[in-house]
């Protein structure tokens, strides 16, 4: 008698689903012109669709992700990498060469090159300066007379940078034309990015020549500050020196496209996404004087009346819960893409190669699902004991994975810090012109907000 041996069935792997298709798409511009209308609202209810839903950009099919733990896959996954139509967007200002938009063994160099000014350890010695620029901005302040926050809060954004990371003296001047400039190329990407119509890009139009001439002039500001270091033949133990003195995989010193492109990636978005939270908390203390109060009250425990200082930031608490609520109802950065580079299972959904994907912070941190009262206003949430119910990824400011922003201890500090100066000081009123509805770019701020600070 012969036994047959039988070999056991291969488990069954499961068919993988196509992504729903969302409604209201229209010819030629397909779901771009809902992103154009009112991309807040649009990307916010897609979850009602599915975790994942496909949409068209043009001629474009992109892949929408709306759940938290897919979210936090697309970062930690190695099939979904830098790019898609937001990158693409931003190549004019950002470059190909930068930390930003750069991947595989040319961004894990560059993040050896800059990770060392971010190191937790080194965030003390720029202290001295975020309290100097902290306080400065209060004392430019009048009481009873207006300020615009906008260019304040740039102001005070760029200066932090430019002295802590590039040791720059960086003039007021400077800090003007990066505000004006960065509102126009902002604004022009985001167009780009959801109508990519480029050879209408290309045409001599009025808002096209006003987006190169912002675009060039952002890019003389960048050859302006490596000029000067190199002309001043200083070395000064910062992260422009690092830059300069920066070898490639060959022991060469590396492009000067790549110091530009990296220092770009430096400047400016990184002064657009913490100048936009500082108008968003300065809001948020208008229009909440009870949160406001309750930092005053904060600070003056932890200080006893004298100004507040860099080293008083790990103490408060509450101070940091407001910032961290601010930054999960108005991220600057709302919306971001990646590009899958294989066939790929994301979350039971089949995902090609080639494709493009995209997903909106604002959405998944405003979501009902993720979070009681969602729409309040609440740092409480944050205490430990409720910040424990968050679902993993459903608040992730700084991204995660190895495309985690590297400065997220540097921006945290000197938001808490702006924010305990300012709050311990004033309180805000909005006077008549002021608009702090939300203006919609590749990054979120108020429209116009105009603000009253009173001495308390």
């Amino acid at each position: 008698m012969t036994v047959e041996s039988v070999k056991p069935a291969a488990p069954e792997v499961p068919e993988l689903i196509e992504p729903p298709v969302a409604g209201g798409r229209v010819p030629l511009l397909g779901h771009g012109w809902k992103l154009v209308r009112d991309p807040l609202a649009f990307m916010a209810q897609l979850r009602d669709h599915g975790d994942v839903v496909r949409l068209r950009l043009g001629p474009k099919t992109v892949y929408a992700v709306t759940a938290p733990a897919l979210t936090g896959a697309l970062a930690l996954n190695p099939d979904f990498i830098i790019a898609g139509p937001l990158w693409e967007s931003l190549e004019g200002l950002l470059g190909k060469e930068g930390v930003a938009t750069a991947n595989g063994s040319l961004h894990r160099r560059q993040r050896r090159i800059i990770q060392p000014a971010f190191r937790l350890d080194a965030i003390p010695a720029y202290g001295p300066i975020m309290e100097e620029e902290a306080h400065a901005l209060t004392e430019r302040w009048t009481s009873g007379e207006t300020i615009d926050c906008t260019s304040e809060s740039f102001r005070v954004a760029v200066r932090i940078a430019a002295r802590c990371l590039l040791r720059g003296d960086f003039m007021d001047e400077r800090a003007e034309r990066l505000c004006v400039a960065l509102a126009t190329v902002f604004r022009g990407m985001y167009r780009r990015m959801v109508v990519p119509a480029g050879p209408l890009y290309r045409l001599p139009l009025p808002a096209n020549r006003e987006f190169n001439r912002a675009l060039a002039d952002l890019h003389l500001l960048v050859d302006e500050i490596v000029a000067e270091r190199r002309a001043s033949g200083q070395k000064p133990d910062d992260l422009l020196t690092a830059l300069l003195e920066a070898t490639d995989d060959n022991g060469e010193p590396i492009g000067e496209q790549e110091i530009h492109d990296q220092v770009v990636a430096i400047l400016t978005p990184g002064s657009e996404t913490i100048a936009s939270t500082i108008m968003w908390l300065l809001q948020v203390l208008t229009e909440h004087p009870e949160h406001a109060d309750k930092i005053r009250e904060e600070v003056e425990s932890v200080t006893g009346g004298r100004p507040v200082a860099f080293d008083d930031v790990r103490k408060l608490a509450y101070t940091n819960n407001v910032v961290v609520e601010a930054m999960r109802l108005r991220p600057a950065v709302w919306i971001l893409t990646r590009r899958a580079v294989a066939d790929t299972d994301l979350g039971g959904y089949r995902i090609p190669a080639g494709a493009d994907i995209i997903y909106s912070p604002y959405a998944i941190q405003r979501d009902a699902r993720s979070y009681d009262h969602n729409e309040e206003f609440d740092p409480d949430r944050w205490l430990p004991e409720r910040s424990k119910d968050v679902p993993k990824f459903a608040m992730s400011p700084f991204s995660n994975g190895n495309r985690k922003c590297p400065s997220d201890h540097f921006s945290m500090a000197q938001l808490s810090l702006i924010t305990a100066a300012v709050a311990a000081r004033y309180r805000f009123e909005q006077v008549s012109g002021s608009d702090d509805s939300t203006r919609v770019g590749i990054t979120l701020r108020p429209n116009k907000l105009l603000l009253r600070p009173v001495s308390r």
